[in-house]
């Protein structure tokens, strides 16, 4: 299942992702790192994939040739690391960097 880093809802499988791609919930950019399966924060430039250009802002979208959209399983816990990263997020942003 495909769901948006942002807000959490669930992102219909036959969208294709193209760099244009909004969440149709909360109008967030879908080909962005923080929606990509190589998203890895702390990792050199943030991303598993070594190949990967630096991409500053990880929300905004990209032209990444590597982008793969993030697949969650139900239970695996990951829509629950997401919704955690979504409120540290924006704690930071109400309180500044």
């Amino acid at each position: 299942m495909r769901v948006c880093a942002r807000c959490g809802k669930e992102i219909e499988k036959t969208e294709k992702i193209s760099r244009s791609s909004t969440c149709p919930s909360c109008g967030a950019w879908l080909h962005s790192c923080i929606n990509c399966t190589f998203y890895s924060p702390g990792r050199h430039n943030d991303c598993r994939e070594p190949q990967a250009e630096y991409v500053s802002d990880k929300r905004a979208s990209n032209f990444c040739e590597y982008f793969k959209y993030r697949e969650v399983t139900e239970g695996s816990g990951e829509k629950k690391d997401m919704d955690a990263q979504r409120m540290r997020d924006r704690f930071n942003k109400l309180f500044g960097e």
